[in-house]
């Protein structure tokens, strides 16, 4: 006996196979005639029905096939998904030996992945070399390289305290220039510049970071591809030098005009250039432009913090390197006096100086960071010192016992604003330990500036670094790549948290301070 093979053959088969059995046992059974009847006529309904729905479909699907014709039947065979088009994203269906086209119940569709949106900073994987000339005119003029805040007040001021000696030009030389290209020949010196027309500050992205001014990009790229016209020493101890950029006129002597120049530090100084960017992600904005740079006639070209020359500055004293006078002692009285704080005017009893009270505030948060002794803790005496401190080769640290008298240094103001701090000289330490802190530099301090704690606080310094500091490509590679700049970024994240932790534990008031 063999299965038939449509579906209603199968299904009429399997019930006659069921009902016969049954039917001869009821109608055998002992069971009352009238009953075995009803039972019997139930069952012959129920299939006669059966029957004519499956005769009604089979003869509705033929008069269809009719209307149609053969044409139309083989375009039908031949796109079995009429409303999916196949774009490459389908699989098309199995085909038999035989030459027809096997329907399937399951359709297979490869999505296709989205690139994800690059990363700002992809570690040392170098974004795609594209030249980025620097955005300024073949004919830049002194209002463009030269902002309100650096304009000569004096024509006879000296350098300020950073730069202990130098000979500033009198008003009336010709302005700085960015030049690109070879090098000038000035006063019998051969200073070489850039050989290959690509800036060393990069930027990759349509826009430079928002913390970062259109000011400040184009001094450093005046710092970093400036052509050099001459170089003066400032202080035998320091071993700075003055770099003179090309703009002096041709036959006299290369020396710093009315426009700023760099002050080119030991390859020691590097902080400087990370204490620029930090300044500016914490909206401080209190330090002046920083680059690194390689310079061939000094310093065996080894890279080297260069920082802009303000000539705005405040005359200093030889003795603290400050535009205003202030030991320890009176130090603290200021802050408890909280000069000029809600535009109150400070009465002549309190001693006031013209420095606006939240100055120290973030003075004190900048230099925790970095952990800088120079200004407020001249002697050392608020951490263990090392021997290649300064304090210790000057014999400083015994000084700690008569801490009223001791004086701060490099507290520097600007002529035209002297309400607000310049902090200049921002050597900052990594190597200190976290049980070795400076929390000195903390002491009288109750209040703390509300942009830089948000800063600290929202997890964001880590990109925010990387990102600033990929900018200055000499400085990125003289550190060892990210790799370097993540040990570095490690130590600033530690001491932010403890700084935190401090704010806290002290009940100090984070304020808006944008005065």
């Amino acid at each position: 006996m063999t299965c038939p093979d449509k579906p209603g053959q199968l299904i009429n088969w399997f019930i006659c196979s069921l009902c016969v059995p049954r039917v001869r046992k009821l109608w055998s059974g002992r069971r009352p005639r009238t009953r075995r009847n009803l039972l019997l006529g139930t069952a012959c309904a129920i299939y006669l029905g059966f029957l004519v729905s499956q005769v009604g479909r089979a003869s509705l699907q033929q008069g269809r096939a009719a209307e149609k014709g053969p044409h139309q039947s083989r375009d039908t065979a031949e796109a079995p998904f009429p409303e999916i088009p196949l774009d490459g994203t389908l699989a098309p269906p199995e085909s038999q030996g035989n030459g027809t086209t096997l329907q399937l119940n399951v359709v297979y569709i490869t999505l296709r992945s989205k690139r994800s949106k690059p990363a700002n900073i992809r570690g040392t994987v170098k974004p795609k070399r594209r030249k980025k000339y620097a955005v300024a005119s073949p004919a830049l003029g002194q209002e463009t390289l030269v902002g309100p805040s650096l304009q000569p007040q004096d024509a006879d001021a000296e350098v300020p305290g950073y730069v202990q000696g130098g000979n500033p030009a009198k008003v009336g030389e010709r302005p700085w220039r960015l030049i690109r290209g070879s090098g000038v020949q000035v006063g019998g010196s051969d200073f070489q510049g850039p050989k290959t027309q690509e800036s060393n500050i990069r930027i990759y992205s349509e826009s430079a970071p928002s913390w970062l001014s259109k000011e400040d990009i184009l001094r450093m790229r005046l710092l970093a591809d400036g052509a050099v016209a001459g170089l003066q020493p400032v202080s035998s101890k320091s071993g700075a030098h003055l770099l003179v950029l090309e703009g002096s006129s041709a036959g006299s002597v290369p020396r710093c005009g009315p426009s700023p120049c760099g002050l080119l530090k030991q390859p020691l100084d590097m902080s400087e250039v990370f204490a620029f960017h930090l300044d500016r992600i914490l909206g401080l904005n209190r330090t002046l432009p920083s680059v690194s740079r390689k310079s061939e006639f000094i310093q065996d070209g080894r890279p080297c913090p260069l920082i802009l020359w303000d000539s705005s500055l405040s005359p200093t004293s030889n003795e603290t390197h400050s535009s205003v006078k202030l030991t320890w002692g009176t130090y603290q009285q200021l802050l408890k006096q909280k000069c000029w704080q809600n535009g109150r005017v400070p009465k002549p009893e309190w001693g006031c100086t013209e420095i606006h009270h939240h100055e120290w505030s973030k003075l004190a948060l900048f230099d925790f960071l970095l952990q800088i002794y120079n200004r407020l803790d001249t002697n050392c005496c608020g951490f263990r010192p090392r021997k290649e401190d300064v304090c210790v080769q000057n014999g400083l640290r015994p000084k700690c016992d008569n801490q009223d008298s001791v004086a701060l240094t490099h507290v520097i103001q600007r002529k035209h604003d002297p309400r607000h701090l310049v902090f200049i000289d921002n050597k900052g330490f990594f190597d200190r330990s976290e049980d070795n802190l400076n929390f000195k530099l903390l002491e009288g301090i109750k209040e703390f500036p509300e942009s830089a704690v948000s800063v600290l606080k929202s997890q964001h310094l880590r990109q925010k670094l990387l990102q600033s500091l990929f900018l200055d490509k000499v400085y990125w590679e003289s550190q060892g790549g990210r790799q370097g700049i993540e040990k570095l970024i490690d130590v600033i994240e530690q001491r932010a948290k403890i700084l935190l932790t401090y704010i806290n534990a002290h009940g100090a008031r984070v304020l808006p301070m944008n005065e």
